[in-house]
């Protein structure tokens, strides 16, 4: 029976038992067996298997769950009868997820950290009826259920179960925390007082997560007798908060490790191999362009595994923002808007890699102080990806896909709309009047947006200190201005910006997903605005010639090439000259 795909369910038995498609990762089971670490952090960004792959972990170890085994027959772990013989269902296994522990106040945190303990203890009730238990204990498993036990022994639960699986089983425990950073990176976001209190007997909502989580995560890790394996899975790298800084048998393999690279996300193989299956392998090499990208160690063409399966689910509908639709990034543009680091968006988007250190070791505070730390969370969450390393220990970065673009773009709209008051309408009517063609009336429309926004902007010219340079030049300011603005088309037009096509580069293409519709070449030219002295005649001759030189640029060059491969017909396709002299823009002969 030919086998279906399950999506928003990480549930490894579920999938399996009921036929779904799942992509071989057993062999994680292994390598984090035999890890020399008895801890392990394993950093990825959302929905890329993390939950998935715990799941996986806790079905082939679970002491309590022996029927799992035949789940894993038709895997590559079961090619491995000698390992599966002595380890397979042998240990009694806690796996608990901390992804919704999210709330505006310690007080509200503190409730749902109580009641996701208790639901985790309600999966092991059985010890209350254990006769190697002794009543102490098993008052203390009883208050904890009801949610009526101290703090402390809240604090204390995770070891506690342990020492209680490990006492009725005799065996050692492996325990599982997915999404550790959750609570963390939630009361950052939500905190509105300072991250550290001076006075230390009165802590903020921030304190408050870092200190139960030292004890609830520390005490269940670090020195704890009962403990055989421990996996962590998250967003962020470790911090220097000392939740970790004290264990000595803990490591890190994030997303620049070898070790691990290819445990989360979809290969190249396994992505052919899934799109094969599904009659969808004709459509590789779009699906590269939207949803692959991403090196993780040193293995490169990681596809989002989210949008992948997403896609196939969906394939009629066409390519779309999965990924990116499914979580919250206020944190990331809140942090790009504070750290000024627009210069650098507006190269990314233009596809151009920027060359910047990625930190492991730093706590939330430090975001008030270290400007660059905003390129690590926007790695570490999967909105940059590594390319290679650089210079000095950095690594060079870019946007990985079409999908992730789409973020960037909606935080220019962002900045334009909430920075410099553009009112959506005009915006849209404008985007509007270009698509149909009506260059007069988008030329009324875009000097209006332009008149009301770009003084507000930082239009100067970029020169590099010491060399004197131009790094980035007016024309290149005014063209990523431009195409901020045409991001609110993204919905129906895939947007592009140089690329190649023809014999040179356009600046600037929208390529409708209706075939029937316009597509648009734009060409972008900037020259001197008008002189005091100079003559209207003289000034309209120039503006008129650079018109022309912008149209004849882009004919010579066939620039619209990519367009005609898209199917666009040639009556479609509208070529567009913006000449701005100074900070106005023309686009229409005088």
């Amino acid at each position: 029976m030919k086998k279906t795909l399950k999506i928003g369910r990480s549930d490894f038995g579920l999938i399996v038992r009921n036929n779904h498609y799942f992509v071989d990762k057993t062999k994680l089971i292994y390598d984090f067996y035999y890890n020399a670490n008895d801890i392990i952090l394993m950093p990825r960004p959302k929905r890329f298997g993390k939950t998935l792959n715990l799941s996986m972990i806790e079905h082939f170890f679970d002491i309590q769950k022996a029927e799992s085994a035949k789940l894993f027959s038709e895997f590559e772990i079961a090619k491995d009868k000698d390992f599966c013989a002595e380890h397979q269902n042998k240990y009694p296994t806690i796996n608990i997820s901390l992804k919704d522990i999210k709330a505006s106040n310690w007080k509200t945190c503190y409730d749902k950290f109580k009641t996701e303990i208790s639901d985790l203890y309600s999966k092991h009730e059985y010890l209350l009826k254990s006769d190697k238990l002794n009543n102490l204990k098993k008052e203390n498993f009883t208050q904890i259920l009801n949610e009526k036990a101290s703090q402390a022994k809240f604090e204390y639960s995770l070891k506690s179960l342990s020492e209680y699986l490990t006492i009725h089983f005799e065996k050692e425990v492996v325990i599982l925390v997915d999404e550790y950073d959750a609570p963390i990176i939630n009361a950052f976001k939500n905190t509105n007082q300072p991250i550290k209190s001076i006075d230390k007997e009165n802590k903020t909502y921030y304190e408050n997560v870092i200190s139960f989580m030292q004890t609830f995560l520390g005490k269940a890790y670090k020195g704890n007798s009962n403990l055989k394996k421990g996996l962590l899975t998250g967003v962020m790298r470790v911090g220097k908060e000392s939740i970790f800084s004290e264990w000595n048998n803990f490591d890190i393999f994030g997303i620049t490790s070898k070790y691990f690279s290819d445990k989360f996300g979809f290969t190249q193989t396994e992505t052919e191999k899934i799109l094969t299956y599904f009659g969808l392998n004709d459509k590789i090499t779009d699906i590269q362009k939207w949803y692959n990208g991403y090196t993780f160690g040193n293995t490169s063409q990681i596809y989002n595994p989210w949008s992948i399966v997403n896609y196939i689910s969906k394939k009629d509908d066409g390519f779309k923002p999965y990924w990116v639709n499914t979580g919250d990034y206020s944190l990331i543009q809140e942090s790009i808007t504070v750290h000024d680091a627009k210069n650098r968006i507006q190269e990314l988007i233009e596809g151009k890699t920027i060359e910047k250190e990625l930190k492991e070791n730093f706590v939330f505070s430090d975001f008030e102080t270290d400007n660059e730390l905003i390129w690590s969370l926007l790695t570490d969450n999967g909105y940059l990806t590594q390319v290679e390393k650089g210079d000095f220990g950095n690594y060079k970065l870019k946007i990985p896909n079409n999908e992730v673009k789409i973020v960037f773009t909606d935080i220019i709209k962002t900045w334009l709309s909430a920075e410099v008051k553009i009112k959506r309408d005009l915006l849209i009517s404008t985007a509007r009047d270009l698509i149909n063609n009506k260059i007069k009336e988008f030329e009324i429309g875009f000097k209006n947006i332009i008149g009301d926004t770009l003084s507000y902007f930082d239009t100067a010219e970029k020169k590099d200190k010491k060399t004197k340079k131009t790094i980035i030049s007016h024309e290149q300011i005014y063209h990523i201005y431009t195409l901020g603005l045409l991001a609110i088309l993204s919905d129906d037009y895939i947007i592009k910006s140089n690329r190649e096509s023809g014999v040179g580069r356009y600046d600037i293409m929208l390529i409708p997903h209706d075939k029937t519709k316009n597509g648009v070449v734009i060409e972008i030219k900037q020259i001197e605005k008008r002189k005091t002295n100079e003559k209207e005649s003289n000034f309209n001759k120039r503006i008129n010639n650079e018109i022309k030189n912008a149209l004849v640029q882009i004919d010579i060059n066939e620039y619209y090439t990519e367009l005609i491969i898209n199917k666009i017909k040639p009556e479609n396709i509208i070529k567009l000259p913006i000449v701005f002299a100074g900070k106005e823009p023309y686009i229409t002969k005088l």
